[in-house]
């Protein structure tokens, strides 16, 4: 079984008003499935209200994340599947709910970790 990152960055999602609240109960219904299921690791979104920091190995802290980087956030789920045909699947009902498409990956595991 891998595991597979479902996302979608805080800019696909353009929802008219109004329709918030159904997204919301659209999302949570598709994760309340894949726990049901058994595939479910985690799901969330990155507080956007909260900048990120950057943490050396001394430990020293810098305001923001990468310079060079584009921005991380949007909402993340984590399904653990047995194949890429069921994570396609699961991505389409995730992009289903929340009304724009989901970016597929697989996560590379460390045996060691």
């Amino acid at each position: 079984m891998a595991r597979y990152l479902i996302s979608f960055p805080s800019a696909a999602m353009v929802v008219p008003d109004g329709e918030w609240e159904a997204v919301g109960n659209d999302a949570h219904s598709v994760i309340q499935e894949a726990k049901a299921a058994g595939v479910y690791v985690f799901a969330g979104g990155i507080d956007e209200d909260v900048p990120p920091v950057r943490v050396s190995a001394d430990g020293a802290v810098a305001a923001g994340g990468y310079p060079w980087a584009p921005p991380l956030n949007g909402g993340f789920t984590v399904l653990e599947l047995p194949t890429r045909e069921e994570a396609v699947a699961w991505a389409a009902r995730v992009a289903k709910a929340c009304r724009c498409d989901q970016e597929l990956r697989v996560f590379g595991l460390d045996p060691r970790s």
